[in-house]
C-alpha cells in the first residue's frame, strides 16, 4: 500500500504548551487509520493542522504525493482531503437530500448563493441520493437536517464529506455522544467504506477503534510513541502504561 499522507517533524505551540511535538505520522491509501490517545495530547490540534484549520510552527504535510502545508481548508478539500467535525456542521433547516446536492454542487465549482436553481439538475439530485443511501440515509432524503438523531446527523456528516469527493477523510470522535445502536451503525458505515476511501480517525471508544483499525496510531505528549496493527499495539507494554491500562482485553 502507498503512503496517502506523510506528517513530518510536525510542532505546534502554545506559548510553554507544546500540543504536536516535531511529529511524524504517515497514512497508507485505503486502510482504516486510528489515532488514539490520553485528553490533551493533541489528537484535536493535529487534526486541525490536517485540514488546514491551524498552521503548524514547523514540519510538513504532504498529501497524494504533494506538499500541503501552506493551503487553506479550501484547497485540501478540493486536492480530496475532507473533516469531519466533533460537532456537526449541517445546514439543520435544509433537507438531507439538499445538504448533499450543496456539496456536489460545491465540488463542481459552481456558486452557493444560485443553490436553488440546482434543484432544476437532477443528474446532482441523483448523486446525492446515492450518496445517502450508501450511508444509511436513503430513506430520510426529504426530512429536515435538524430532525435528525443525533448518530444520523453524523452519517450525513460522513455522506456531505463523500460529497466533495473526499480521498482522506479526517474523522473527529465519530461515535461521540451516541448510543449503543447508533454506535454499531457507524462501526458498520466505516467498515463498509473500508478500501473505498481512506480514513484517519480520532475516538476514544477502544472497541470500535480496534474493530475498525488497520492501523492504530498512539498520540502521547504531542508525539506518536507506537503505531502498528491494533495486535501489536494491544500487546505493548509502553501504550499499556501510558494509556490503554486494562482499558481494552486480551481477547478485544
Amino acid at each position: 500500500m502507498s503512503e496517502l499522507l506523510q506528517v513530518r517533524g510536525l510542532l505546534k505551540r502554545y506559548g510553554g504548551l507544546v500540543a504536536t511535538d516535531y511529529l511524524d505520522l504517515s497514512v497508507r491509501t485505503g486502510e482504516i487509520h486510528a489515532l488514539i490517545g490520553p485528553n490533551g495530547a493533541g489528537k484535536t490540534t493535529l487534526i486541525q493542522q490536517l485540514s488546514g484549520a491551524l498552521a503548524p510552527d514547523a514540519g510538513a504535510i504532504t498529501f497524494d504525493g504533494a506538499d500541503i502545508t501552506p493551503l487553506s481548508m479550501h484547497e485540501r478539500v478540493h486536492r480530496g482531503l475532507a473533516r469531519s467535525y466533533q460537532i456537526t456542521s449541517i445546514f439543520q433547516r435544509l433537507p438531507v437530500l439538499d445538504n448533499v446536492a450543496l456539496a456536489l454542487q460545491a465540488r463542481s465549482g459552481s456558486s452557493l448563493r444560485f443553490w436553488r436553481a440546482a434543484r432544476a439538475e437532477q443528474q446532482r439530485y441523483a448523486q446525492a441520493a446515492a450518496v445517502l443511501e450508501r450511508v444509511g440515509l436513503g430513506q430520510r432524503l426529504a426530512q429536515l437536517a435538524g430532525a435528525l438523531s443525533h448518530g444520523e446527523q453524523r452519517q450525513l456528516e460522513v455522506g456531505i464529506a463523500l460529497a466533495t469527493g473526499a480521498k482522506l477523510l479526517l474523522l473527529d470522535e465519530p461515535m461521540a455522544g451516541m448510543g449503543p445502536e447508533e454506535s454499531e451503525r457507524m462501526v458498520a458505515l466505516l467498515l463498509g467504506l473500508r478500501g473505498q476511501l481512506t480514513l484517519l480517525l480520532v475516538e476514544h471508544d477502544m472497541d470500535a477503534v480496534f474493530r475498525l483499525a488497520d492501523t492504530i496510531s498512539v498520540l502521547v505528549a504531542g508525539r506518536i510513541i507506537a503505531s502498528g496493527a491494533p495486535a501489536a499495539i494491544r500487546a505493548d507494554a509502553e501504550v499499556r502504561r501510558a494509556y490503554l491500562g486494562d482499558e481494552v482485553g486480551e481477547g478485544a
